[in-house]
């Protein structure tokens, strides 16, 4: 993130200008956001914030009129195409787009059967929920966010730090994908579908 940034900005990209003044306000990524995050949703925004912003504005709230789970779907699909369309990339992807999406309508639910702040993004100052600060609500918050860490490694267990550049630069195939989540148990998808059975029985 700050080395894309400071090459942006050394390259006189990445500020706006306003009057005669000039800002330099580049920000690729919030790293503190994706190593200890709230949410999965607060990964996904946070990882790319030029990339995320695009895709919010130009995929997604255009997709809407779909739904929005094929509104997630079809961003995310996008994003694969973007990253060039490797298998274990678009594995990975299209599984953040349920996690996030069960992640989503979970913690709207519960925030609203608990009247508490335990959305996937933070709610502003003015929220109408009861509960916003108290020991219940951080510990929910925390268990969320242990989650999305245990979401993120197992997703980044695609990620071989062992191969060679060429088999890396080409990607992953199907049967090493299907072999390293097997071995894993397939862990993260479980829990995500118990997730969302979880939302639908307290719905």
């Amino acid at each position: 993130g700050f080395l894309s940034e400071a090459t942006a900005t050394l390259a006189g990209a990445g500020f706006t200008e306003e009057k005669d003044h000039l800002e330099w306000d580049l920000t690729v990524s919030k790293p503190l956001n994706v190593e200890l995050p709230r949410s999965m949703v607060e990964v996904v925004t946070s990882w790319n914030l030029p990339m995320s912003y695009w895709l919010n504005n130009y995929v997604f709230k255009n997709a809407l009129r779909l739904g929005t789970f094929s509104a997630v779907l079809v961003t995310y699909a996008a994003s694969a195409l973007l990253h060039g369309f490797s298998f274990h990339l678009a594995a990975v992807l299209l599984s953040l787009a349920f996690i996030t999406y069960v992640e989503h309508v979970l913690r709207k639910r519960l925030a609203r059967i608990l009247s508490a702040c335990v959305l996937s993004k933070r709610c502003p100052p003015n929220c109408s929920h009861r509960h916003r600060l108290g020991l219940g609500v951080r510990v929910l918050n925390l268990l969320f966010g242990a989650l999305a860490i245990f979401h993120l490694a197992y997703l980044g267990s695609l990620f071989d730090v062992d191969v060679d550049d060429t088999t890396e630069e080409q990607g992953y195939g199907m049967a090493y994908t299907v072999h390293k989540w097997s071995e894993l148990s397939w862990a993260s998808h479980w829990v995500t579908f118990g997730c969302w059975i979880f939302y639908r029985l307290i719905g």
